[in-house]
């Protein structure tokens, strides 16, 4: 698999709404998305937007901080938002049963590189970063499997006429 990625600026937390939603449109069961970058940098948000756009019923989205995982009923199938912060042991995301819902459940993961060799391959990693405008995000995307091709070129072209 050859590694692809690309960047785009989210000029506004709205921006960042509107591009969760974009994203959250083509995923079904088996799909993984990693957030990482700093505290601040938008990851929650982004999770939270994406998951509502899941929900058949709005709910409250609370971070997963300190229940490290949160489980959600999506039309398609289980929605599972993780929060590795708190992680002390790879060895927790097997008995929190997160390894088995990549391959089962709709899966956004926060903090993952506390997911070592656990992290599936077919991902789509998100990096957030902030820059010198305060409500402004720069996100890095990349993944290798073949299959989010097609679906991103759809959300980027999406993005692009924002």
């Amino acid at each position: 698999m050859v590694a692809r990625t690309t960047s785009l600026l989210l000029e506004s937390p709205d921006a960042t709404e509107r591009f969760a939603r974009r994203v959250a449109q083509d995923l079904r069961p088996g799909d993984t998305l990693l957030l990482s970058g700093p505290v601040g940098a938008g990851k929650s948000h982004f999770a939270r937007m994406t998951i509502q756009t899941l929900l058949t019923e709005p709910e409250d989205i609370p971070s997963p901080t300190y229940t490290l995982v949160q489980t959600y009923p999506g039309p398609s199938g289980e929605i599972w938002h993780a929060d590795l912060y708190r992680l002390s042991d790879t060895l927790e995301i097997v008995e929190l049963g997160l390894s088995d819902a990549f391959s089962t459940a709709i899966c956004i993961v926060e903090w993952p590189d506390r997911l070592g060799t656990l992290a599936p391959n077919t991902a789509l990693r998100l990096a957030f970063s902030s820059t010198d405008r305060e409500t402004e995000r720069e996100v890095q995307l990349s993944w290798q499997d073949g299959a989010w091709d097609r679906r991103l070129s759809n959300v980027l072209s999406d993005h692009a006429h924002d």
